[in-house]
């Protein structure tokens, strides 16, 4: 215990943007509580998930987790209550999470914890391997072997260890990593001689002792912990697992805690948790800690300054990346003669590893783009194999999917041909799998002088000619895709391309592409808060767009609140089959109140008004005078909104239509109502 102790108190972190290469912390300082639930909620997540979730997920998790999910901690992994198997024999567990979301750490807090006596004191030994480590083994082994290799102060004990396997825990993390195919569902591993793997003496392949531990089939009764992203989870369908789990990251509170341990001054940690959690596009990133660890490198620095300049602090992706790469040139500067020369090779390996959906790259395919691996090369392809005492070979991977694609755009943005780049970024948006969706934000991005100024300093102007032509192919991009929302496919291509606009940061540009663009319709699709921070970009500044259907879009009081600054500005509103609330629709009375609001029609029917959003609904109109027709039906309305709607029917001059259409009013109410209508010549009052 004393040995995994020392092992695992302390925790390595990468610091890509300082000169020293990593820095040493104790784990429990930095260590930060993950959401865990008993569960695998989809087996076919991708990488760009965590781009798209923000406060979704964080809402995800609430509605969830008190429900047919429920929240796991670690040491409860093996307890039956969570056994999600009809065996009754299984041991095993399984935690699923996308990259970077903390399953390794989670490993090693594990075993600390263990190590420690906190945890698991029901296991008197605890071997933790990784896949990536085991893919240097070729040859046949035993498990003997395989903790001696790893665990050398076991000597000749190992057999009095194998004489109780209920206290035992083998920990396998990264079976994504893993080089050779474990399929449970292949019955030949059960027939065949070569690969059944009895007891722990037996020399077989490295997968066959795995899958006999996880099987039960060697060592019966010990228990097996195994981690993977979602991608690898096929391979354990018809494994006999006991527990199913995933990591769901950082929850508000937790993210919040990962910033005060980050930063030694918790003012910096204030200000930058605080500039997160208000700019929807970083908030996206944040449940995740590898995207944590990436803002606080980025964002730290602009709250540390004296003279710092707040139209500088990053607000886009782009923007935060540039900064991200900006500060690796800048303190590797002197390693490098030609830093430009060496960041395109990057970029291009980077680019073919979008194309070809790689994120693992080998020394071979570091030697075709002839890089060579140096402190300067660690800032941006991370090595993934490979132990410090070990000689096995290194494979290296980008800290994330999204800087590696952020580095391809810089590649492509700065050496393809002007007369090459329309047909290229056509090619590559036509693309239906979402492969070069986020590449193409980033190069959107790159065509703002404000965000490239800083990376000029070390690869050179970015050529006046490629950013025009990407900028015509955004604006065309737009055009065309506003002319074709009749389908969801459609509107969501539309979107897509308002977050080119958003990322571009260029006024004239979006006034440009939307210029004669009078309506906009994402009625029947899902829109999160990440998706309403874009449009309120767009439709800021744009003044030609009369109409905004947002009905039937599952959009609450976050995604009206970033909207509500902008609402005022159209003719026709129709936000109906949204749960607004009163929080929600009281945000809408904001701009009903506006002086310059110019809303003529608004549709509020099935928002779950009630009767005291009622009130301040109809306090918001009475200074308005632009409403002509107002929808509110099939809101749980009742008797005692009565008063509230009077005064609105009475009061307010403009207004001809009102809908009422609820089944909560008596029929006093009822009457009361219809008698407005005689109080009002034109009015027409549905019920």
């Amino acid at each position: 215990m004393d040995t995994l102790r020392a092992q695992t108190e302390t925790l390595r972190v990468n610091t890509v943007l300082m000169r020293e290469k990593v820095k040493v912390f104790q784990l429990v300082v930095r260590y930060a509580e993950l959401i865990v639930i008993s569960a695998v909620r989809d087996r076919r997540l991708v990488e760009h998930e965590l781009l798209a979730r923000g406060r979704d997920h964080e809402r995800w998790r609430e509605k969830h987790l008190h429900g047919e999910m429920e929240k796991i901690r670690t040491d409860q992994l093996f307890q039956s209550s969570f056994s999600q198997s009809k065996s009754k024999s299984g041991r095993s567990a399984a935690v699923a999470g996308v990259a970077g979301i903390g399953k390794t750490t989670m490993v090693q807090k594990i075993v600390y914890d263990w190590a420690t006596g906190k945890i698991f004191q029901q296991f008197q030994f605890v071997f933790s391997f990784k896949f990536r480590d085991l893919n240097s083994i070729n040859c046949r082994t035993n498990l003997g072997e395989l903790i001696l290799d790893q665990y050398p102060y076991f000597g000749n004990f190992l057999r009095d260890v194998w004489k109780n396997p209920q206290g035992l825990l083998f920990i396998f993390d990264g079976l994504d990593e893993f080089k050779h195919r474990i399929y449970f569902a292949d019955s030949w591993r059960d027939t065949e001689p070569k690969h059944q793997c009895p007891d722990p003496e037996c020399w077989c392949a490295v997968s066959d002792i795995v899958y006999s531990l996880i099987q039960g089939k060697l060592l019966p009764g010990c228990s097996v912990l195994v981690t993977t992203r979602p991608t690898a989870l096929h391979l354990l369908e018809k494994a006999d697992i006991r527990v199913w789990a995933e990591i769901l990251g950082f929850a508000g509170e937790q993210w919040k805690e990962y910033f005060m341990k980050h930063f030694e001054d918790q003012t910096v940690a204030a200000a930058v948790f605080k500039h997160v959690k208000e700019n929807e596009i970083l908030y996206a990133m944040s449940y995740n800690p590898s995207y944590c660890w990436i803002l606080a490198l980025a964002l730290g620095p602009f709250f540390t300054q004296r003279d710092r300049d707040p139209q500088r602090i990053p607000k886009t992706i782009t923007q935060l990346y540039s900064y991200y790469i900006y500060s690796i040139l800048k303190n590797h500067s002197r390693e490098i003669e030609n830093l430009r020369d060496v960041l395109l090779r990057v970029g291009q390996i980077a680019f073919r590893g979008v194309s070809d959906k790689k994120t693992v790259f080998t020394d071979g395919d570091l030697n075709n783009y002839n890089l060579q691996p140096s402190q300067f090369l660690s800032g941006f392809l991370m090595e993934l194999l490979g132990r410090e005492d070990s000689a096995q070979s290194v494979v290296y991977t980008f800290p994330h999917l999204t800087i590696q694609e952020f580095v391809a755009a810089v590649a492509q943005f700065l050496t393809l041909h002007p007369e090459d780049i329309l047909r290229f970024l056509t090619e590559v948006h036509n693309r239906t799998d979402g492969r070069f969706e986020v590449f193409l934000r980033f190069v959107a991005g790159l065509s703002s002088p404000m965000t490239a100024r800083g990376l000029e300093e070390f690869l050179g102007p970015f050529p006046h000619e490629p950013t025009c032509r990407v900028i015509d192919w955004v604006k065309e991009e737009v055009k065309r895709q506003s002319e074709n929302t009749t389908s969801e496919a459609g509107k969501r291509r539309l979107l897509n391309t308002f977050h080119y606009l958003f990322e571009s940061q260029n006024r004239e540009l979006a006034q440009t592409a939307l210029g004669s663009v009078e309506e906009l319709s994402f009625s029947g699709m899902t829109l999160i808060p990440v998706d309403c921070a874009v449009l309120s970009h767009v439709v800021r500044l744009c003044d030609t767009i009369k109409r905004l259907d947002l009905s039937y879009c599952h959009i609450l009081c976050e995604g009206i609140q970033r909207l509500g600054p902008w609402l005022h500005k159209f003719q026709v509103l129709s936000l109906g089959r949204n749960d607004l609330g009163d929080s929600g629709v009281k945000l809408v009375s904001e701009a009903l109140k506006n002086p310059e609001c110019k809303i003529q029609t608004l549709n509020l029917n099935h928002v779950e008004l009630t009767d005291s959003g009622a009130e301040d609904l109809a306090s918001a109109l009475s200074t308005n005078r632009s409403l002509m027709e107002l929808d509110l039906g099939w809101n749980p309305l009742t008797d005692q909104s009565v008063p509230a709607l009077r005064r609105l029917i009475l009061t307010h001059p403009s207004l001809e239509q009102i809908m009422l259409a609820v089944n909560n009013f008596s029929g006093t109410g009822e009457n009361e109502l219809e008698s407005l209508q005689e109080s009002r010549p034109g009015l027409r009052v549905y019920l």
